[in-house]
């Protein structure tokens, strides 16, 4: 009886884990205003950061989401960084899985984060707050 017992709890708190990375993947969440220096141009008004790799398949739905999100709002430029010859982005701002989308403002500061696939809708909502943004 004991063992069927634990056997039921490991599979709840399995489930509910599940359901929480779930939940959350794709979901952008607030950053502390770091910058990040790309070494290239940034956007005029945003830019959209997506780190990738290589055998990613989110990743390419992801350059599509954010390549048509670009091409929709003026000023607004995608640049896609390889994770793996990037390490020390990758190091600097926490990226723990591909694909991971930043939001930056027209100055370089992280507006927005989200770990995994982003829906398109969450994206253009982050990417308003970066261009109503002040930069300071």
């Amino acid at each position: 009886m004991t063992g069927f017992v634990v056997l039921a709890v490991t599979l709840a708190a399995g489930a509910l884990a599940g359901f929480l990375l779930k939940r959350r993947a794709g979901a952008f969440r607030a950053k502390d205003g770091a910058r990040m220096d790309l070494g290239e141009p940034l956007g005029e008004r945003a830019t959209l950061v997506q780190f990738s790799t290589a055998f990613c398949q989110p990743c390419r739905a992801t350059r599509r989401v954010l390549a048509e999100v670009a091409e929709m709002v003026p000023g607004v430029r995608h640049v896609e960084i390889d994770a793996e010859s990037r390490l020390d982005l990758v190091r600097a701002h926490d990226v723990m899985r591909t694909p991971t989308v930043f939001v930056l403002d027209k100055s370089g500061k992280i507006v927005k984060k989200a770990s995994g696939q982003p829906r398109k809708a969450d994206v253009i909502a982050a990417l308003a707050l970066a261009v109503d943004t002040p930069s300071q």
